[in-house]
């Protein structure tokens, strides 16, 4: 079954709603110009309140490997997401200093960059719109070819998810505005979001 990254989380009642859906992976964004942004100390704070078997992400742009994997080594986070112009010498030193999984996050408007995903060193890729956090699906035609696993971002909502899961067959998902109301994390999205990935029909559904 397809898994699920509910992303930018930053608030106990994010972490509440979480715990209940059980999705795969959350994400902390730790991007300072970011609206979603959270300190590390209110993600540590966030992390013990989560469900052990939830995997916490921490989204990055363009940081320092060493704040990087600090965080990683420190538990508070156990996977990095790239999601600025990190390359692969990045990557390279980021491994010097830590051994936890590292997605890659591509921004996809043409073959050339399906091609960049393919190619990439990180455990996995994830694959968002060309404008990035803004909402809106890229081409899902562009992924016709790709022959490794990746997160599908950008534009997801409960209402399209479905579909995209249906004739991509991505390994996870990853939402954030979509589960939105008002810039803030709607528990309302979230319950329908994982309902329409897992194929379980809400309580006004038909089954």
């Amino acid at each position: 079954m397809t898994k699920i990254k509910l992303c930018g989380l930053k608030r106990p009642q994010d972490i509440q709603a979480a715990n209940e859906l059980l999705p795969a992976y959350i994400g902390f964004v730790f991007a300072p110009k970011s609206r979603r942004y959270v300190h590390p100390a209110r993600a540590e704070e966030l992390r013990r309140m989560l469900n052990p078997g939830i995997i916490p992400v921490g989204v990055f742009v363009n940081e320092t490997p060493e704040t990087v994997a600090a965080l990683l080594d420190r538990g508070i986070i156990d996977i990095a997401q790239l999601h600025g112009k990190e390359d692969a010498a990045y990557i390279r030193r980021l491994r010097q200093l830590t051994k936890k999984p590292l997605i890659q996050a591509f921004r996809i408007d043409t073959p050339a960059d399906v091609a960049a995903a393919q190619a990439s060193t990180a455990d996995y890729v994830l694959l968002d719109s060309g404008a990035g956090g803004t909402g809106t699906c890229f081409d899902w035609s562009l992924l016709k070819d790709i022959q490794r696993p990746y997160f599908l971002a950008g534009g997801l909502t409960p209402e399209n998810v479905g579909g995209a899961v249906a004739t991509l067959h991505p390994y996870a998902v990853d939402v954030s505005s979509g589960i939105e109301t008002d810039g803030a994390k709607d528990k309302e999205k979230m319950t329908r979001f994982v309902r329409a990935v897992r194929g379980v029909p809400g309580k006004d559904e038909e089954p």
